[in-house]
């Protein structure tokens, strides 16, 4: 038996069941990843030289993919918060959001890039302030501040955002709208069928998905260790960390977030997420106000119009556009975000979606764009402004201090850097937390065929396997100054696969969309206008008038003698009926969440529900 709806499952008492592990999607990841994890602890040398060897084919091949697909989807989501589908909601009409806006805010940037915000604060701004990218030439430290902060904007505002909201949207309209389960695979319904979608197709979808996240995911927990491994050093607890405290700072981290993961999205993530929120405005309020203020307060709108002027130049940005070197530059910058985006949009859009029910399709890519946007322009101003400032000055903070420690190295020229030292690691071991909790649901929902609430085995096994990747991540950079390379390099090589899943997303999307019912009834009515307007000339020479009437004449009055007393009338009250009975169709459709089209309820049970 499969309900047609929630309530009816409900009341058959199927809510009872637990969720149904999918074999073949589970057992083929966790094995992989298994064999991964070996291998890279028994012959780290060699992991690492075909991962190098990949890594420089993909940069040399497909380097311009990446930075033409980002640039689509930032595209491809604008254009569908202006369309008509813009007023599509995300559940039923008229279906209120599950959350308020400022937890639902705090909860989408916290999973996000909260923990990137953290260690990329101040490091990428003073990089491009100290040697400016490929292709600049700024002329004096002003202009150099604005070419750093542009091209800092360009990699944390609207692109990133528009990735996840791309896949974000897509999970929220298949899942809340249609009635689907919630996987990536079924977004592809409309394009490859049912059967396909719930098949070996299907599956391969959702491997690919949960290999990008689960390196997405590691990828962020290793720069939380060694963000937290130079803050050890700051307030003076260590001097010299080694690679096995590493590891061990990697072991805590999981332990707390698969702790946080099986507590709930309401209890665990949104508590973590609003303390989160908090401690991160009071840094950023203690900076601006101890900090160079009228130069963080200019610097927003000279780095936003250095943005908005230097986009074209940004966006083709390539190897044969920029001269040499410009290669290199993109692995270790903007090739290498997308991937990092593109590897966390399944867990970060499928997270979004989880938490959007009931918003329309502007407020979500209004939402999921624009406010994050905003915050990671004020962010930078302070952080970026304040490391640039001291490095003009004469702070050396480039040369000394090693990239995740550079944040450190700016507090340190400030009053109580003891205190702000340990906030910070706080901020990066909660930041890292509610994100990895969210991968690790994400997976687990993955892996259970779309089920809500994945079972507490299945989303810690997901949870040790992240922390022993990024374990294995970060031994292929040897543990030192080259950890973050070998973060970078197997962050962009599982991210190519799932581009093309991306692509494939957004062409599913747009084709479930245009068959949406509250979209065919709309077309529908237009029709109807149209021919009652060319009617009402033909019959009336264009004196007429449109009027809302009952259904059907009273009781009392026939419909013969309607067509009697104004024979010409019979046409039109024709037409209109045959319109009111179409309309009234399609309203039926939308309100129940069935396709217009005809393909009737999923077989996958929805968010809820399950086969009983």
């Amino acid at each position: 038996m499969k309900p047609e709806t929630e309530e009816a499952y409900a009341s058959s008492g199927g809510l009872t069941r637990g969720p149904q592990t999918d074999r073949v999607v589970f057992g083929v990841t966790a094995a992989l990843t298994l064999a991964f994890v070996i291998w890279g602890g028994a012959a780290t040398d060699s992991l690492e030289d075909v991962s190098t060897k990949l890594l420089n084919g993909t940069m040399h091949n497909g380097g311009w993919a990446f930075v033409l697909a980002a640039t689509g989807f930032v595209i491809f989501s604008l254009w569908l918060a202006f369309s008509r589908y813009g007023k599509i909601t995300l559940g039923k009409e008229g279906e209120e959001p599950e959350f308020k806006t400022v937890s639902w805010v705090a909860m989408m940037f916290s999973a996000g890039m909260g923990i990137g915000l953290m260690f990329y604060g101040v490091s990428e701004p003073l990089t491009h302030f100290s040697e400016p990218p490929p292709g600049t030439n700024p002329a004096n430290k002003a202009e150099a501040m604005e070419t750093s902060l542009a091209t800092t904007l360009f990699h944390w505002t609207l692109h990133p955002w528009a990735i996840y909201a791309v896949v974000g949207l897509a999970i929220a309209y298949s899942c809340f709208r249609r009635g689907r389960r919630q996987t990536i695979s079924a977004v592809f319904t409309p394009l490859i069928g049912k059967r396909n979608a719930n098949g070996a197709f299907g599956k391969v979808i959702d491997i690919l998905a949960i290999f990008a996240t689960l390196f997405g995911s590691a990828a962020s927990l290793g720069l939380g260790a060694l963000q937290i491994r130079s803050g050890i050093k700051e307030v003076g607890w260590m001097d010299n960390v080694s690679q096995g405290i590493l590891v061990a700072i990697i072991a805590v981290l999981t332990v707390a977030f698969v702790a946080s993961a099986v507590s709930g999205v309401a209890k665990g993530i949104q508590w973590l997420s609003n303390i989160n929120m908090v401690l991160a405005g009071l840094l950023v309020v203690f900076l601006f106000v101890v900090g160079p203020t009228i130069l963080m307060l200019n610097m927003i709108p000279t780095s936003l119009g250095g943005f908005i002027g230097d986009l074209p130049q940004l966006v083709g940005r390539t190897d044969a556009s920029s001269g040499k070197g410009v290669a290199d530059w993109l692995g270790s910058w903007t090739v290498f975000y997308w991937a990092w985006w593109i590897s966390w949009t399944p867990f970060v859009g499928m997270f979004i979606a989880r938490i959007s029910r009931g918003r329309t399709i502007r407020q979500f890519v209004g939402g999921v764009i624009l406010v994050p946007s905003v915050v990671s322009l004020i962010w930078f101003a302070i952080f970026g402004g304040t490391a640039m400032d001291l490095e003009a000055n004469g702070a050396g903070l480039a040369k000394e201090a090693t990239q995740e420690g550079q944040l450190f190295g700016v507090l340190n020229e400030y009053p109580i850097a003891s205190a702000t030292s340990l906030v910070v690691m706080i901020l990066v071991a909660i930041f890292f937390v509610s994100g990895a909790d969210a991968a690790s649901i994400v997976m687990g929902t993955l892996s259970q065929k779309g089920t809500m609430e994945p079972s507490r085995l299945v989303v810690i096994i997901w949870g040790v396997l992240t922390g022993a990747v990024a374990a294995i991540m970060l031994l292929i950079g040897g543990g030192g100054d080259k950890a973050l390379e070998g973060l970078k390099n197997l962050t962009i090589l599982v991210a190519v696969p799932f581009t093309i899943v991306m692509i494939g997303l957004c062409i599913a999307l747009t084709k479930d969309l245009r068959r949406d019912p509250l979209i065919v009834v709309g077309e529908r009515g237009e029709e109807a206008v149209g021919s009652a307007v060319i009617a009402g000339h033909e019959l009336y020479d264009g004196d007429f008038e449109f009027r809302i009437g009952p259904a059907a004449p009273e009781p009392s009055l026939q419909a013969t003698d309607v067509a009697s007393l104004n024979p010409e009338a019979d046409e039109l009250e024709q037409t209109g009926q045959e319109e009111k009975t179409g309309a009234e169709e399609g309203a039926g459709s939308a309100e129940s969440g069935h396709d217009p089209g005809g393909d009737g309820p999923e077989d996958e049970p929805g968010p809820g529900r399950k086969e009983s």
